[in-house]
């Protein structure tokens, strides 16, 4: 896994756990004690974290610090339900097209 990986699944853990929690990206700064810029400089992928803020991340979001690495970990049931049902629907109308095109 490459870095930029790495960083668009903190990324996206974070996100998706500071909405969770109804947190505004101010309002999870400020329990970080971080500016609001770098909080927002991690969620868009331009800047990392060192283990202490990835440990008080964690912690403010009520998870543990591995769980904000991991792809899809933090996926409830329905978001992945949701997914499975959008990759579906997806593969339906790729074949479709090619069914199409082979009867060209």
């Amino acid at each position: 896994m490459k870095e930029q990986e790495l960083r668009g699944i903190l990324s996206s853990n974070i996100k998706r756990c500071r909405l969770r929690d109804n947190l505004s990206q101010m309002a999870l700064a400020e329990k970080l004690e971080i500016s609001t810029n770098f909080l927002s400089d991690i969620e868009r992928c331009k800047a990392w974290v060192s283990p202490d803020t990835l440990v008080k991340l964690a912690a403010a979001l009520n998870i543990e610090p591995y769980e904000l690495l991991k792809p899809d970990a933090l996926l409830t049931i329905k978001e992945k339900d949701v997914l499975k049902q959008y990759a579906n629907e997806n593969m339906k109308a790729v074949l479709t097209v090619l069914n199409q095109l082979k009867d060209f």
